[in-house]
């Protein structure tokens, strides 16, 4: 295969792409750390109520 028509076939394809503006970048980002932070602070608070529930359970 030439390398010069696959360059300008690879140029034209990603010419065709849709990129995101900086905004919609920086809100998915955004949510993306705040659901993350979100459910860390809902997966700690189970552990830690299971952990309680054991404990009261096995008499500790």
């Amino acid at each position: 295969m030439n390398v010069v028509r696959f360059l300008r076939e690879v140029r034209q394809e990603v010419s065709k792409v849709t990129w995101p503006k900086r905004g919609e970048v920086l809100a998915t980002t955004a949510m993306v750390f705040i659901m993350g932070t979100f459910f860390a602070l809902l997966f700690f608070l189970a552990d830690q109520l299971y952990f309680t529930l054991i404990n009261l359970l096995l008499g500790r």
